[in-house]
């Protein structure tokens, strides 16, 4: 009887398989079928939208980054501190740099929950070399190319631009960077560590759980903060002619100890450098995770004025408007906001940066920039203020540029792949919070939407998010990167 089952099993086994193949295709969800058409349609839109501009690989767009840079050293986050055995906390709380476990404890909880972004100096240096070396040997660790700077060269080489990049490294950095990357700066022995402790959207930690995938970085950089490469930079340029200059890595300067007076010094010797730079030249100021309002008073004063194009996420977003009107630092915002804060928040920034610039002006012997581009980078869409008439072009196929380059970078991958991504950009969204406001529908067919308000044009597109998550680090200067490559 068992060989008689065996038999027949083995004759109608396959026809049985294939008949469940078929009834699972025949009870298939319409509305994944829906949502996987939708995906597509956005996509070859996005596609389109952003290959109707090329970039000139005859004449490519020369650019000049600074500064600084790293190696980083990738590791889940959860698993780290699970190795070191810190200790869950039931306080979570910010703390402007960290000294000791404790504090990274709580620091660690306080952006985990919302998955926010976070970066924090390391004062204790014994402490910080602790968990460089349990990192090491930590299973699925990487290290990569660090940096504000390189991590925008590298993107903006790839797309077809000629760099020059002011930083200190080692020859084994130099070695791995891009032909067409230029390296104005000191020669280092050993580099800077940054450690990026990632984690993924419901990740756990003790009693949290990470609402999105996102990072906490953690470093004790001492040769960064010093902006070391600045004179070499300042030199090579002369002959470099750029097209654009981009300007990032200021964080490492936030809480970092300096002598009374150093740090000021330090950015009254940008602010020559920029303010040196030929007014047809565009500046673009990659914000960071800015936490003394000392540091952003000083950047209020130094650098801003100087630069005619903002880069910044949703979180360095409300942080910089609270600043701008006169309130304290904002550490922690929504990390998922809707698209008629963000669009609010950004007129409210364009407006005083260049109320601010007017008045700098007005009372210096320098003349400050205007403000003429603005381009905030969420995890659900990208949105651009370009005003009519400036040097920025593109504004339509750069947006969507950066909306691909978000998945492109977070995935790993330069193929997207629908199936490892979802929208999550409502169906259709206000233009601001003021009542009565208009309501723009997504159009999977024509993503991205553009309009004209005042004196600038806003563009906005939904991003593709990557449901199977590679990396976040660096994921803002590889999209803010990107944007800028077609709009010079």
């Amino acid at each position: 009887m068992e060989r008689e089952g065996r038999s027949s099993w083995m004759k109608y086994g396959p026809v049985v398989s294939l008949f469940v193949v078929l009834l699972s295709f025949w009870f298939r969800s319409p509305q994944n079928e829906v949502l996987g058409d939708r995906l597509d349609t956005v996509l070859s839109s996005l596609l389109r939208a952003e290959g109707k501009v090329g970039v000139n690989n005859v004449a490519r767009p020369k650019v000049a980054v600074g500064f600084g840079g790293c190696v980083d050293l990738i590791v889940d986050g959860v698993s780290l501190l699970n190795k070191i055995g810190l200790a869950h906390t039931d306080q979570p709380l910010h703390h402007d740099l960290i000294e000791n476990e404790l504090q990274l404890a709580q620091s660690f909880a306080y952006f985990f929950a919302p998955g926010a972004a976070a970066e924090r100096f390391v004062l204790n240096d014994t402490f910080f070399s602790e968990l460089v070396e349990a990192s090491r040997d930590l299973p699925g660790n990487r290290w990569a190319i660090g940096g504000n700077a390189p991590v925008m060269a590298g993107r903006m080489a790839a797309e077809g631009c000629d760099l020059l990049l002011g930083g200190s490294f080692s020859p084994e950095f130099t070695d791995v960077l891009s032909e067409h990357i230029t390296v104005a700066g000191n020669i280092v022995e050993e580099p800077d560590i940054h450690l990026i402790l990632e984690y993924p959207s419901g990740a756990s930690w003790g009693q949290y759980t990470s609402r999105r995938a996102n990072r906490y970085i953690v470093h004790s950089d001492d040769h960064n903060p010093y902006l070391d490469s600045m004179a070499a930079f300042a030199e090579k340029l002369k002959g470099f002619d750029p097209d654009l200059l981009v300007v990032g890595g200021l964080q490492m300067m936030d809480n970092f100890p300096f002598q009374s007076g150093e740090r000021e010094a330090l950015l009254s010797r940008l602010a020559d450098l920029l303010s040196s730079s030929s007014p047809t030249i565009g500046v673009h100021f990659e914000m960071a995770s800015f936490v003394e309002e000392g540091i952003m008073e000083e950047l209020f004063h130094y650098v801003i004025p100087h630069a005619d194009s903002l880069g910044m996420n949703e979180q360095e977003l409300p942080n910089l408007l609270s600043l701008l009107k006169g309130s304290n630092i904002t550490v922690l915002s929504d990390p998922n906001p809707r698209v008629a804060t963000v669009l609010d928040q950004m007129r409210e920034v364009y407006r005083l940066v260049n109320l601010r610039s007017k008045e700098y002006s007005d009372t210096s012997s320098a003349k400050a920039k205007p403000l003429t581009r603005l381009h905030v980078h969420t995890l659900a869409f990208q949105a651009m203020i370009v005003t009519h008439g400036s040097k920025w072009k593109n504004t339509m196929s750069a947006t969507a540029k950066a909306s691909l380059t978000a998945n492109r970078h977070v995935c790993g991958s330069d193929d997207i792949d629908p199936s490892k991504a979802r929208l999550i950009m409502d169906d259709s969204f206000s233009v601001s919070q003021r009542e009565g406001s208009v309501r723009i529908p997504l159009q999977e067919s024509r993503p991205v939407s553009c309009w004209d308000e005042d004196d600038y044009e806003i563009c906005v597109a939904p991003v593709l998010v990557c449901t199977e998550v590679y990396q976040t680090a660096g994921g803002g200067d590889n999209i803010s990167a990107a944007g800028l490559v077609l709009q010079i």
